[in-house]
């Protein structure tokens, strides 16, 4: 086995190593190039209270089961912690580009900022269709899909999720003791104001971002990182793909670069889905504000890995780590403009 490990280009919250096996079944000498996915040590800072690499591996197969949204071929799921000390799961590796989050693709230098507008208008529709298309599965009826229906939704799916959103943020309070006035003040509002029709329940992606593709050219050629999977309305996915690029392209504009404002815009993005589903969303501005609560508490848990990291004291002023701090509070009083 020859490997590199880092916590690659885009994301913190588990450890990725890529690695070439070689080895003999029946007689054959194979090799493949693979990429492991690890848990995170638990004596770290993680992003979330818990990884279930199981659920993920078992979502990922069950997409490949009844999508044709692009996914890695999985291999192996070793769910003991007995091999590497964590849990980890190893599916083929697949080649291509990914727009990066550090430096954000905003901020210039890299192929999807020096792409040109069709090209930029030809991947955001393939993003579309991803969703269009995991959102067709008929997710409480498969038995493949079962780990993220767990015991149901008595209550609803999108209460269930706004639910676990606010056990996250308490736990990170807990492991932090750093709070956010204005992430409880937004979870506050969004319970008080849940959707009474949120729609049909269906299968999300969680972190629906364009990096979390692969990229062969301008098309998808690998939908990855399915640890945020789970069941809700259409619009969890929808919204957190345009606000994901909003939190970049506010990210920019805030160093006086110009970014990318026309790329992802939430408008063309509803009008667009709309047009290849035949869904009328909902709630938009409900849902504008979830997706920034749930980046606010990744921004929470990345800043406490960051203090970690450094050896720095972590700030009590939750509200000073959240690099989307002007949007959410444009959301929460009202004065957002798309």
């Amino acid at each position: 086995v020859t490997a590199s490990a880092d916590d690659i280009a885009n994301g913190m919250s588990s450890s990725t190593l890529l690695f070439d096996l070689e080895w003999t079944a029946d007689g054959d000498r194979r090799r493949a190039a693979l990429v492991a996915r690890i848990a995170p040590d638990p004596a770290g800072v993680a992003v979330f209270p818990s990884y279930d690499l199981a659920a993920q591996f078992h979502t990922i197969d069950a997409v490949a089961a009844t999508t044709s949204v692009p996914v890695p071929t999985l291999r192996w799921l070793e769910a003991t912690g007995d091999v590497l000390g964590q849990p980890f799961f190893v599916m083929d590796r697949v080649d291509g580009r990914v727009p990066p989050d550090m430096l954000p693709y905003t901020f210039g230098d890299n192929w999807l900022f020096d792409a040109g507008e069709a090209e930029r208008a030809a991947l955001q529709d393939a993003m579309i269709e991803v969703l269009a298309d995991l959102h067709a599965v008929d997710v409480e009826a498969d038995g493949r899909f079962a780990e993220l229906v767990g015991a149901g939704a008595p209550e609803g799916y999108l209460t269930r999720h706004l639910t676990r959103t606010r056990a996250w943020y308490d736990w990170s309070v807990t492991q932090s003791g750093t709070r956010s006035p204005l992430v409880e003040a937004a979870l506050d509002q969004l319970r008080a104001c849940l959707p009474d029709d949120p729609g049909a329940t269906v299968l999300s992606w969680g972190d629906a971002r364009i990096g979390n593709v692969v990229f062969d050219g301008f098309d998808p050629a690998a939908v990855i990182d399915w640890e945020m999977a789970d069941l809700g309305p259409r619009e969890l996915d929808l919204v957190w793909l345009t606000y994901s690029h909003r939190v970049f392209q506010d990210l920019a504009e805030g160093l006086e670069l110009p970014g990318l404002p026309d790329f992802l815009a939430i408008d063309d993005v509803v009008a667009a889905y709309e047009t290849r589903t035949g869904h009328r969303v909902r709630d938009l501005d409900w849902h504008l504000e979830y997706a920034a609560v749930r980046w606010a508490c990744a921004f929470l848990r990345t800043g406490a890995r960051e203090a970690h990291l450094n050896g720095t004291p972590l700030t009590p002023d939750g509200d000073s780590l959240l690099h989307n701090r002007a949007s959410l509070t444009a959301l929460v009083d009202g004065t957002f403009r798309h």
